[in-house]
This record gives C-alpha cells, sequence and structure tokens, in this order.
C-alpha cells in the first residue's frame, strides 16, 4: 500500500465510521479497487484507531462526565445506593447503559468471529445487499420516530434494542451508524440523541475490535509506518468532520440523502459484483 491509497483509505474510513453509509462495504470496495489483501486487513484495523480518536476527542467532555459518573456509581454501590444514583443522575445511569448496549457486540464479536470474517473475504454482493437494507431501515425508521425519549428518560429496552443493533452493524454492509441510529429512532428517541448515543457507544466496540486485531497492526507498522500514520490522521481528521457535519444534518434535515445514498451504491456494488464487473 503507497501513502496516497493510504490517505484515500483513511478518509474514506473516517467519514463513513459515523455518517450512515457503511464503512465495512466502502473499505471492502476500496481494498478491491486498490488490490490491497492482508496488509490492507491490517490498515483496516489501525485507520479505526484514527475513527476513536475523532470520537473521542469531539465527545470529550461528555466522556469526562461519563467516567466519573460511572466511578462514583461504583462508589454507590458500595454504599447500598446504587438504584438512587441511577434516579438522581443522568450520566451515572447514561455510562451504564453504554456499557450494556456494548455487550451484545462484544458477544457477537467473539462467538462468530469465524463466520464474520468469511463475510469479509466474501463476495461484493453480500455488502452490496446490507447497504440497500440500510438505507431502507434509514428510511423507514423516520417516519415512525415518535421523539419522545432523551438523555434524561433513555432507559435499559432503548439501551439493549441499541445494542443488539449494532450487533447486527458487525455484518458488511450494514452501517454501524445507520442501524443504531434507525434502532433509536423505531424505539421513539429524539434523533440528535440517537445520533449522540450511536456516536458514544461507537467508542468501546472500536477500541475492542482493535486490540482483538492487535498482532496484525504491529506487523504492519513494522512494514509501513508512514503510510500507516498517515492514514490514521486523514481516518481522524475526517471523522471528526463527518461527526460534525451529520449532527448539523440531523438537526435541519432528515437523513432521507443517506438511503437515497445507500440505495444507489449497494445496487452499483450487488450488480457489479454478480455480473462480475468488479
Amino acid at each position: 500500500m503507497d501513502i496516497i491509497e493510504a490517505i484515500i483509505i483513511g478518509i474514506i474510513q473516517g467519514l463513513t465510521e459515523f455518517l450512515p453509509v457503511s464503512s465495512s462495504a466502502h473499505l471492502m470496495f476500496a481494498q478491491y479497487a486498490f488490490n490491497v489483501s492482508e496488509s490492507g486487513l491490517a490498515f483496516d484495523v489501525f485507520v479505526h484507531l484514527g475513527t476513536l480518536v475523532a470520537v473521542i476527542f469531539f465527545f470529550r467532555e461528555d466522556i469526562i462526565k461519563l467516567l466519573r459518573a460511572w466511578w462514583l456509581s461504583i462508589g454507590d454501590i458500595l454504599q447500598n445506593r446504587f438504584k438512587e444514583g441511577l434516579e438522581l443522575d443522568p450520566y451515572k445511569r447514561m455510562a451504564w447503559l453504554v456499557l450494556i448496549a456494548t455487550i451484545p457486540v462484544g458477544l457477537v464479536g467473539i462467538l462468530f468471529e469465524s463466520q464474520v470474517e468469511a463475510l469479509f473475504a466474501g463476495a461484493l454482493y453480500v455488502p452490496g445487499f446490507f447497504l440497500f437494507v440500510t438505507g431502507t431501515i434509514l428510511y423507514l425508521s423516520q417516519r415512525i420516530n415518535k421523539n419522545k425519549v432523551n438523555f434524561e428518560n433513555m432507559g435499559l429496552k432503548e439501551s439493549i434494542f441499541m445494542g443488539l443493533a449494532q450487533a447486527c452493524a458487525i455484518l458488511p454492509g450494514l452501517s454501524r451508524s445507520g442501524t443504531t441510529i434507525a434502532s433509536g429512532l423505531v424505539i421513539g428517541l429524539n434523533k440528535e440523541f440517537a445520533a449522540k448515543f450511536s456516536f458514544i457507544l461507537s467508542i468501546p466496540a472500536i477500541l475492542g475490535a482493535t486490540l482483538v486485531q492487535a498482532t496484525s497492526i504491529g506487523s504492519a507498522i513494522d512494514t509501513n509506518f508512514l503510510a500507516m500514520f498517515l492514514g490514521f490522521i486523514a481516518a481522524a481528521l475526517s471523522g471528526y468532520f463527518a461527526i460534525k457535519w451529520l449532527l448539523e444534518i440531523i438537526q435541519k434535515r432528515s437523513l432521507d440523502i443517506f438511503a437515497y445514498y445507500c440505495w444507489i451504491m449497494g445496487i452499483i456494488i450487488f450488480m457489479g459484483s454478480i455480473t462480475h464487473i468488479f
């Protein structure tokens, strides 16, 4: 992988990790276009670190509050007032809801690792199909949203539902942000809060995936450090602006533009794959 390819893939990863258009589908397509194989798989994980930096920096104030609240809630457990603490402090409740929502994707990653890897190594029609699914759930979810749940009243049910959605989004082409945001809208979350919870929920998922692939990352750095570093920077910067842009869009417009994009790209990739154009 040369430097230009690394920067391009880093930008693609940063943008598509947080925009609801599936980073996995776009990375598989880009790796196919650049003929990147094993080193590309390691690089894929490394640029995820860039997006991790982006989301942590963007939500740094919220993350500090969540970590502090979680630590204080440990004290509540020791003092036998855990439930009262969750009721009085929404940050304590939210910290635990993020942890609970992370459990499904962790279980799927551990129990079905080989099956998931096989899908990523398969034909492009798989992400093409799931891109079309992403567009459909984005389009439909906005039309049944009741906009009643927010930071103050989100509960265990909503957390588990979004966690299950994130676990499903481990499939290539099924956008993690798109699926979790859409699932939040289906169960009544405010659109802005659904996006914010989705972004924060991505932190432990990305971190866990990176730790699992630590060996691959190390070997790739040894062989191509400069490309890795520039890809990391590109992913971090583009990821930051993707978060900022999506939150601005959500405040003013619908997410239909991303649904249309997923439908178009899904059809192109699916048809190109089955007709052997790609």
